[in-house]
């Protein structure tokens, strides 16, 4: 029997039951709970968040660069050619404020830098490399200058660190010009834009970015790219570091075109805390034949990496996220009900009798039974009234 009535009792119907609490305290909490909730979904997730769009992020996009200007070192005249690397213009490129040159290195044999060491020839042995040095050991302890001695290599010699130039070219770094022309694209809404409107010509020539009122003339001054990422050029040009330009587009297509405008940041990339990984420098060399044998000079370049990171997101009006998130929204108001009913049979007094009034079980055999309504007034009172078939009295709780 216990069997079966579990299986009747899984065929039953729930139906809400309603309860008027007239309750000043319970009532405020109620509202409060529903305003709480209407203000997240109408502020928040309709106005902040657009809920009612359909949104695609990471556009499609194409970055092209050039830079213009003219330096001097204290030996030569710098020009764009020479300075930056590499030069197809894409989106990371370096430009180099100061070097170190190593000129006239041939193949042949000379004492190593004073990585390696050496008292005697035995300190040094024949054929080994060290992998953070610069040549091959020769087995021989040579004079690297007046008080000390190193292992000899065969390599590229003179080495870098003993003959070593330093030139700087910071002097008119700041005034270089960085044109970046970026273009996206979002393919679910098929829009294109880029950050060039089409003005007149020679427009690109006299113009220099300005968020207010050259907005679409992409040409910043290195200086001001250094300026606004809160460094000092001076120190910067000097060690090197890698800088970011952002640019960010974020656009509702629900509005025209003109208002879907890129946004420009700038900062610091590479950790300037840390003095072992801070700075940007690297190696390259220039190679020639002097006297019939391969020469070449050596140019350790320290500068300024630009990365040039596109973010983007883009939104339009679609009926399917409107329809969930309404009715998100219109689930989330009951939630008010079940904190209040919890309270409710919890914690206010007499809560035994609103647990008798809210939850009923009504059989087939009762349906034909006389009905009762129940009206709580307040927090301690409830009168029962009886149809015209009950001939007992009201029953006052």
């Amino acid at each position: 029997m216990a069997c079966w009535d579990y299986f009747l009792e899984f065929w039953s119907y729930e139906t809400p039951k309603v309860i008027v609490v007239k309750n000043r305290h319970l009532g405020v909490i109620y509202r409060l709970v529903q305003l709480l909730i209407l203000i997240y979904f109408i502020w928040y997730v309709f106005i902040v968040q657009k809920g009612y769009q359909e949104s695609e992020s990471g556009p499609e996009s194409s970055v092209i660069t050039k830079v213009k200007g003219v330096t001097r070192s204290q030996n030569k005249v710098w020009d764009v050619e020479e300075y930056v690397k590499p030069p197809e213009g894409g989106s990371v490129f370096s430009i180099i404020t100061r070097v170190q040159v190593t000129p006239s290195q041939t193949q042949k044999t000379c004492p190593e830098n004073l990585r390696a060491p050496c008292r005697s020839d035995l300190d040094c042995a024949e054929g080994e490399m060290d992998m953070l040095g610069n040549g091959e050991k020769t087995g021989n302890c040579v004079p690297f200058n007046h008080t000390k001695k190193t292992c000899e290599i065969i390599a590229w010699c003179p080495v870098e660190d003993g003959a070593a130039l330093s030139e700087n070219l910071a002097k008119m770094a700041p005034e270089f010009t960085i044109l970046i022309k970026n273009n996206i694209h979002f393919p679910r809404f098929r829009f294109s834009k880029g950050n060039i409107k089409d003005y007149e010509d020679g427009y690109l020539r006299s113009c220099t970015f300005n968020e207010t009122t050259d907005l679409y003339c992409p040409i910043f001054k290195l200086g001001f790219i250094v300026e606004q990422a809160g460094e000092n050029f001076s120190a910067l040009a000097e060690k090197g570091g890698v800088l970011g330009v952002i640019i960010n587009w974020n656009c509702n297509l629900d509005l025209p075109d003109s208002e879907c405008n890129p946004r420009y940041s700038f900062r610091r990339l590479d950790p300037k805390w840390a003095q072992v990984s801070s700075g940007y420098n690297y190696r390259f060399a220039k190679y020639y034949h002097r006297r019939g044998k391969s020469t070449r000079t050596l140019i350790k370049a320290y500068g300024i990496r630009i990365d040039v990171i596109v973010h983007g997101q883009a939104g339009k009006f679609s009926l399917i996220p409107t329809i969930i998130n309404l009715a998100t929204a219109l689930t989330s108001v009951g939630v008010g009900s079940f904190l209040c009913d919890w309270i409710l049979l919890t914690f206010m007094n007499k809560n035994d009798v609103y647990s008798s009034r809210k939850f009923d079980q009504i059989s087939k055999a009762s349906e034909a039974s006389p009905t009762t309504e129940c009206t709580i007034i307040s927090a301690s009172s409830c009168t029962r009234a009886a149809s015209p078939k009950d001939s007992s009295p009201a029953v006052r709780l």
